[in-house]
C-alpha cells in the first residue's frame, strides 16, 4: 500500500499500489479485510479476497502513484512520483468516489497536470521535487516534497516544501503554489488532514508527525508538532497515513502491515505505543 484515505463510507478506506501496478485502488477495513463488491460476491461467492483484482480506473495511467486524497466525494489519484526529478507529466487523476460495494470499477472524470513553480529544469538542479504526500484541507489539495541528493536517488537530504493546487486546468499545467517549508521533516511518505481539521499528519519513515491548524492560513508548518519515532524493524516501509478518528491514526505499509496509533501515543520526542 503506497496510500490510504478514509472513505465516505464507514469504516472504509481506499488504497493503492506504489509504480509498477495497473490504474486500480481497492477498498478495505480498518482490521485489513478486503470489501469486495456485489458483482463478486454474488456471482462468484467461493472467491478469495486475494483474488480480487481491484475496482480499475479507466482513462488513468498508473505511472508511479504516490499517494490518495479524498474531498466532497472526489477522490484525488497522485501520480506525483518523481525520484529522479525529470517528469513533466505529474499530475492527479480525479474519480468520483464510487460505491464499493456496488460497483467494480470506475472512470477518471479528468486529469490535472502539475508543475513546481520553482522546478526550472529536468532534472533539476537540486532533486527536491519529488512527492509521495497528498492532503486535502478546505476543499484545496496540497503537496508535500520528498528530498535527494542530485544525481543519487537513493542518497536523501532533509527537509520539505508543502504546495498547493490552486487552479484545475486540465488541458495546460497547473503551477502550484509554494506555501511552507519545514527543514527537519526527511521522506515525506504520506499525510493526512484529521476529520474535524484540526490535525495534520505527515508521516516519513521513521517519525509521525502531528501539527495543530495553524493560527494563520494554511501554513500549517510553522505550528506546534509533536512526534512519535518509529522502528523500522516494526513498521518496515511505511507509506501512507490517515486518520481512523480525530483520536486515533492508522498507518499502512508496503508489506500489507496496518500499525493503529493512538493521539495521546504522541510526544515532543517520540516513543512508542503502536499497536500492530
Amino acid at each position: 500500500m503506497s496510500g490510504i484515505v478514509a472513505s465516505t463510507f464507514d469504516d472504509v478506506y481506499w488504497v493503492h499500489n506504489d509504480s509498477g501496478d495497473s490504474s486500480r485502488i481497492f477498498a478495505i477495513k480498518a482490521d485489513g479485510s478486503v470489501v469486495l463488491p456485489r458483482l463478486v460476491t454474488t456471482f462468484f461467492p467461493n472467491r478469495s479476497s486475494d483474488a480480487w483484482e481491484g475496482y480499475s480506473i479507466d482513462n488513468a495511467w498508473h505511472h508511479d502513484w504516490e499517494d490518495i486524497a479524498i474531498a466532497d466525494g472526489t477522490i484525488f489519484i497522485a501520480d506525483v512520483g518523481n525520484n529522479e526529478n525529470a517528469r513533466r507529466d505529474l499530475g492527479v487523476y480525479v474519480v468520483n468516489e464510487p460505491n464499493p460495494y456496488y460497483v467494480h470499477k470506475a472512470r477518471a472524470a479528468g486529469f490535472l497536470p502539475i508543475r513546481y513553480p520553482d522546478q526550472l529544469q529536468y532534472p533539476a538542479t537540486q532533486w527536491h521535487f519529488d512527492c509521495e504526500a497528498v492532503f486535502t484541507f478546505e476543499g484545496n489539495l496540497y503537496f508535500l516534497t520528498k528530498h535527494r541528493q542530485p544525481g543519487k536517488p537513493m542518497a536523501w537530504e532533509a527537509g520539505t516544501k508543502l504546495y498547493r493546487l490552486d487552479t484545475r486546468h486540465t488541458d495546460r499545467e497547473n503551477v502550484l503554489t509554494l506555501v511552507d517549508h519545514h527543514r527537519e521533516i526527511s521522506l515525506a511518505t504520506g499525510a493526512d488532514v484529521s476529520p474535524d481539521s484540526n490535525r495534520l499528519a505527515i508521516l516519513t519513515y521513521t517519525r509521525l508527525w502531528v501539527f495543530d491548524r495553524p493560527a494563520r492560513e494554511d501554513k500549517w508548518l510553522q505550528s506546534t508538532a509533536q512526534v512519535l519515532d518509529l522502528d523500522p524493524n516494526l513498521v518496515q516501509q511505511n507509506e501512507a497515513v490517515a486518520w481512523e478518528t480525530n483520536e486515533s491514526l492508522l498507518i499502512t505499509n508496503e508489506n500489507r502491515a496496518i500499525f493503529r496509533v493512538s493521539l495521546d501515543a504522541l510526544t515532543p520526542t517520540g516513543s512508542s505505543r503502536v499497536n500492530h
